[in-house]
């Protein structure tokens, strides 16, 4: 804030639970106010809604995520060397993981049912 003179532009810092921030970022699209939110990709609030991102060139951030799958090295011993190769050939996108997320966070459907449906899919 201080850095950028945000403060000084008049914009306040809330700290508060993610819930809390994704609530206040719903609200305020559904209320057409401004609202600058400090948002991460993958999110699922991204696959319902076109966020600008804010250009932040002195890196205070961080770089942008993407989205991989990590497998423990001591669990991939509970997978065939088929299913592994089939791990091994799923690409995933930010795009993807955020409309993944939506339905489990905003549909609420369970998380296993849509990842085997996504899975089917593919």
């Amino acid at each position: 804030m201080e850095e950028y003179g945000l403060s000084e532009a008049g914009y306040r810092f809330h700290t508060g639970s993610e819930e809390g921030c994704f609530g206040a970022f719903e609200r305020a699209v559904e209320n057409k106010e401004w609202l600058v939110v400090p948002l991460w990709k993958p999110q699922f609030l991204h696959h319902k809604y076109k966020i600008r991102e804010v250009i932040e060139p002195k890196g205070l951030l961080g770089i942008v995520d993407r989205a991989v799958l990590l497998l423990r090295e001591d669990r991939s011993k509970q997978f065939t060397s088929e299913q592994l190769a089939k791990l091994d050939s799923l690409r995933f996108s930010n795009e993807i993981i955020a409309e993944l997320d939506y339905k489990v966070c905003r549909e609420v459907q369970e998380l296993d049912a849509v990842t085997r449906e996504w899975l089917e899919e593919r």
